[in-house]
């Protein structure tokens, strides 16, 4: 997955259309990420124990990855992610300006 935590991502498709912001956790099994203040739904919740009130409270869902672009901190763009090999360790690239993350 060539996402990861804290990265800073562009939403290009579906209700936050637009937005960008940072990630939070990577589900690389299920091809989801979890970006902050993004997809946000309010969930009911019950009272647990007795004399104590329910409340509503707001819950940040995951997004499907091909929904989300990572931005680059140079050129501050949407951008795709290419791979070079340097040694041993694979090193994530921007493809427009080829800084490296």
């Amino acid at each position: 997955m060539r996402i990861k935590k804290g990265d800073l991502v562009n939403i290009i498709a579906g209700k936050d259309k637009g937005k960008s912001g940072k990630v939070m956790k990577v589900y690389p099994v299920r091809h989801r990420v979890s970006i902050e203040g993004i997809n946000v739904y309010k969930k009911h919740v019950r009272p647990r124990r007795q004399g104590e009130k329910g409340e509503v409270i707001e819950v940040t869902r995951s997004l499907q990855r091909s929904n989300v672009m990572l931005v680059c901190s140079s050129c501050s763009k949407p951008v795709r992610v290419g791979y070079k090999r340097e040694g041993k360790k694979p090193i994530r690239y921007c493809k427009k300006c080829n800084a490296t993350f």
